[in-house]
């Protein structure tokens, strides 16, 4: 999935320059989006840096920003692409998979014959400025932290709104409400695969104990690994027992009054209606 841009403001009586044709490679893979050209800069900053902090640094992000790009890599790939370790003279810092080491490898040599492609297509396409126009305002992009893949498996109908059950791993369901003509538009059906995506403000936590009960369909048990404290909010990221994260907005104040810190066991509590749906292709 290509990462948010962030547009430009024209002056009216100012003509829009012509539009060139750029492109980069993302990786999928039955319907897995790996990673995008940024993220894999990303992967490479680690592999040289050995922290976090300096990848985020090399290559113009800043830590939270990098964080949430590897969460959000080890969900989709299914297991960890980057591993953080504590401890050492230099206080700790981060390693790559073999896996990542592959994917790097990959998409150096596909990258080449990309650029290569794309010099080609540009001179072919000089004509074709308003389509290319056209294409890019059609294209869609979401601020949602969190962004799980799974697969279909179950779709419960009803009169405006259909119950859809996405299993994004084995213990692990997330059910979204969406419109009948959502699920019918994105093609929803037993065995597709598909994303959700969950805003971090939409996200509760909860902590183990007590008698309190919620309607929330979304209930997932994960322990704290990360919190990022602002000026007023926390980001609070779970991990699951699938290895999965899910990050949650937090009031400084919640934070304390729940006594949530690194190691803490915590529910992420949502609504099915917070949920929102899509499909790679």
């Amino acid at each position: 999935m290509k990462e948010p841009t962030t547009p430009t403001v024209e002056s009216p009586a100012t003509k829009p320059p012509d539009i060139e044709l750029s492109g980069s490679i993302a990786f999928r893979s039955g319907g897995r989006n790996w990673g995008s050209e940024n993220r894999m800069a990303l992967l490479a900053a680690i592999g040289t840096e050995g922290s976090i902090t300096g990848a985020a640094r090399k290559v113009g992000l800043s830590y939270k920003a990098a964080w949430d790009a590897i969460d959000g890599m080890n969900n989709l790939a299914g297991e960890p692409l980057v591993t953080r370790t504590t401890g050492g003279k230099r206080g700790g810092g981060a390693s790559l998979s073999e896996r990542a080491h592959e994917l790097l490898r990959l998409y150096e040599v596909l990258n080449r014959e990309h650029e290569r492609f794309m010099a080609r297509l540009t001179a072919a396409s000089e004509s074709s400025s308003h389509n290319l126009e056209l294409m890019q305002h059609m294209m869609v992009q979401t601020s949602a932290r969190n962004r799980l893949l799974g697969t279909v498996s179950h779709i419960k109908h009803g009169a405006v709104n259909d119950e859809v059950t996405l299993s994004i791993a084995d213990g692990l369901d997330i059910t979204a409400s969406i419109t009948s003509e959502s699920v019918q538009n994105l093609g929803l059906v037993v065995g597709r695969r598909a994303l959700a995506f969950v805003k971090a403000s939409s996200v509760m936590v909860g902590t183990p104990g007590g008698d309190m009960r919620l309607s929330a369909r979304n209930q997932i048990k994960g322990c704290v690994t990360r919190i990022v404290k602002g000026a007023v909010n926390a980001d609070v990221t779970l991990e699951l027992i699938s290895g999965h994260t899910i990050t949650a907005m937090l009031s400084l104040d919640g934070l304390v009054s729940l006594g949530l810190k690194e190691g803490v066991q915590a529910y992420a509590i949502f609504k099915a209606s917070s949920v929102m749906m899509g499909v790679a292709d």
